[in-house]
């Protein structure tokens, strides 16, 4: 007895200075905590593998893409912003790059952030024709304006948002308005919810901007209008941008690069275990807008929605980890 007593305590020993060990050499990961439904799921998702599957400490810093990102930049900290709208940030991040004080990991979104028209999806499936732009604008009978049911209605964004500034020249540039289409203004973010929501329940048409990834997309099925048209940096800067040029000509809504960000010291530091996470680590916006979707319906907080993905998706979690990590993650879960 004595003996065994012994050879539990030599394991149960070993186990902890294993724990210790492992939890030293990730040491303290500083992850920022955006205030942005999908950052912040993301944000927990990483805590939680980071301190159950690979024994680092966590500590989370409230912010935002500029702000964080810009004090990694300049500062040395946090150590990691899980999702970075890159293309928001046309100066720090580049500089940032080439001054090798942050690194870009793997795409936390590698279908990107993507912003534009779109449709509910019982509409595109009942008139398959309709794929893009161009297409939707031939049948404003399919899209009747609340209003006005002789029109066609395309729902902008909030006021203050620089894709409502985007939507109006779109429209402009379409001649959207000749071809029998009112630009509703739903006033604020909740308006836009709240006419999206109030049309879809109803099985109305209707098109509308928005973006993704989010919880109402994640709720009502949409289908994103295609552009016929190419990306226009250029038209893009000179007026789709600028609501009082009045000549606009369409150009495709590019798509955001949304990366996870490290900074250069911690890329320097961490084990190679956690590095080679931060460089897979990466989902899908159907899969995101699904866990807020979920949260939304349920008030759940990101740590709750981090677990809920977690629990739901081991078959894509479990690629990001070796299978000593995931175990380990399951066995917290």
């Amino acid at each position: 007895m004595r003996n065994l007593l012994a050879s539990t305590c030599l394991v149960a020993g070993f186990m902890a200075l294993s724990h210790t060990a492992s939890a030293a050499d990730c040491g303290t990961v500083s992850l920022a905590l955006h205030n942005v439904q999908s950052a912040e799921v993301l944000a927990y998702v990483d805590k939680f593998i980071l301190e159950n599957g690979f024994g680092c400490t966590v500590e989370m810093i409230p912010g935002d893409t500029v702000p964080s990102t810009t004090s990694m930049v300049e500062k040395g900290q946090p150590d990691v912003s899980p999702e970075t709208w890159v293309d928001l940030l046309p100066e720090i991040v580049p500089r940032g790059l080439k001054e090798n004080k942050i690194v870009e990991a793997a795409k936390a979104l590698p279908d990107g952030g993507v912003q534009g028209w779109w449709i509910p999806k019982y509409v595109a499936d009942a008139h398959p024709d309709i794929k893009s732009i161009d297409d939707a604008l031939k049948h404003p009978e399919l899209f009747p304006a609340p209003e006005d049911p002789s029109k066609g209605v395309i729902f902008n964004g909030a006021q203050g948002w620089g894709a409502t500034v985007v939507t109006a020249q779109l429209f402009k540039a379409y001649k959207a308005e000749d071809k029998g289409f009112t630009l509703l203004d739903p006033g604020s973010a909740a308006g836009l919810d709240g006419a999206i929501a109030k049309a879809y329940e109803r099985k109305q048409g209707f098109i509308t901007y928005y973006w993704a990834p989010t919880a109402l997309l994640g709720k009502y099925e949409m289908v994103l209008l295609k552009f016929e048209v190419p990306q226009d940096s250029g038209e893009w800067k000179r007026c789709i941008t600028n609501l009082e040029c009045n000549d606009p000509k369409p150009a495709a809504w590019p798509i955001d690069n949304v990366y996870t960000v490290l900074t250069k010291k911690f890329d320097e530091r961490a084990p190679a275990e956690v590095k080679t996470y931060f460089g897979t680590r990466g989902w899908s916006n159907d899969t995101v807008g699904k866990i807020m979707a979920w949260q939304t319906d349920n008030q759940a907080t990101g740590e709750e929605g981090s677990k809920k993905f977690l629990k739901d998706n081991k078959d894509l979690w479990t690629k990001w980890v070796t299978a000593d990590v995931a175990a380990k993650v399951e066995a917290a879960l």
